[in-house]
């Protein structure tokens, strides 16, 4: 793999090239971008895969909801349905992404959830309801230049920082890592949750943030209590086997959690944002039934769980969450901050 990537580095180039090209075409404001007059804050990375986007727009959500009328606005990656969506209990995760349902399951009784490929198009038709949003959430949208929004959060791995990554396809990059000035705020992501102030001192020297830029860090958090048919613990769990079933870009934190909880697991891993098929289905049903003559169960992440969740009977998931190490008011006072001045 290593050898493949090194082999497209050519590409890379010209992949730089382009890019740069649009980035500084939107800089010099020789292409168009759209200013909206309510608080529009992205939520995104520089690099392909899971920097957890969902869990910190969720976090977000948690913080403001009660003060503001909220949209969340997303792609829906790999929906079937085309076009701007307003998403509803009739709809599924096949037709408006994974994401956007897992959203609105959660909170539907405070925040409206949307999906739209043009994000421009997508602001526009929510700021045309009779109940329009006093506050947009944009999940993965820090490429989307033809949103000009008031408020960038970029997000970057602990273990996978931007700036020792390269540009596609030789590397996971979007865009070059001088695109990171353009945030307002910067999260490292996925932290060990015991992070000392010395490793964030040196990791906050090898991103070079800017003077105006606000540097955070986060760690993700599994809850105890598991989410599927009966009440159930992950302590239900210990020194037993489950059968661990993902769809996402990096599993690995998940597993090696659950083995640190003296949990066996076996691991099917589908890539990141799977459909999964009917010869998947019937794969996992076999399984299924094998684990409920042991009292035992199929766990997957909240993601996955929208999209099997009418296939199987016997799932499960553990929920997420982002906490903020040592900071944490820093990061709301920012925010909070930036919205009173609207």
């Amino acid at each position: 793999m290593k050898l493949l990537r090194f082999l497209l580095f050519p590409i890379s180039i010209v992949y730089n090239l382009i890019t740069s090209i649009r980035n500084f075409l939107y800089d010099t404001n020789m292409l168009k971008q759209s200013v909206f007059n309510i608080p529009v804050i992205a939520v995104g990375n520089l690099s392909v895969g899971g920097t957890g986007k969902s869990p910190q727009i969720e976090y977000l959500i948690r913080l403001l909801y009660k003060q503001y009328a909220i949209a969340v606005l997303s792609r829906g990656y790999k929906r079937k349905l085309k076009g701007f969506q307003l998403v509803n209990a009739e709809h599924s995760a096949e037709e408006v992404g994974d994401e956007p349902m897992q959203f609105f399951r959660k909170f539907s009784n405070n925040v409206t959830i949307a999906v739209d490929a043009d994000r421009v198009h997508g602001i526009s038709s929510l700021l045309h309801f009779t109940s329009k949003p006093e506050l947009i959430l944009l999940d993965d949208a820090f490429q989307h230049r033809k949103v000009k929004a008031s408020f960038y959060i970029l997000l970057t791995k602990y273990n996978d920082l931007y700036t020792n990554d390269f540009l596609l396809p030789t590397g996971n990059l979007r865009e070059r890592r001088a695109g990171a000035k353009r945030a307002d705020v910067i999260v490292v992501t996925k932290c060990p949750a015991d992070l000392n102030a010395e490793k964030q001192r040196l990791i906050a020297k090898t991103l070079q943030i800017e003077n105006t830029q606000k540097l955070f860090f986060s760690t993700i958090t599994y809850q105890e209590d598991l989410i599927g048919p009966e009440s159930k613990t992950l302590s239900d769990f210990t020194n037993k086997k489950i059968l661990l079933v993902t769809g996402i870009a990096n599993p690995i934190p998940l597993v090696q959690y659950l083995e640190k909880r003296n949990i066996s697991v076996e691991h099917i891993a589908f890539p990141d944002h799977h459909n999964f098929t009917h010869k998947d289905i019937v794969l996992l049903q076999k399984h299924e039934g094998i684990l409920k003559e042991t009292n035992s169960i199929i766990l997957t992440t909240e993601k996955d769980y929208v999209r099997l969740e009418s296939k199987l009977t016997n799932l499960y998931y553990v929920s997420i969450q982002t906490e903020f190490i040592d900071n944490k008011d820093g990061f709301d006072t920012c925010v909070l901050e930036h919205l009173q001045t609207f």
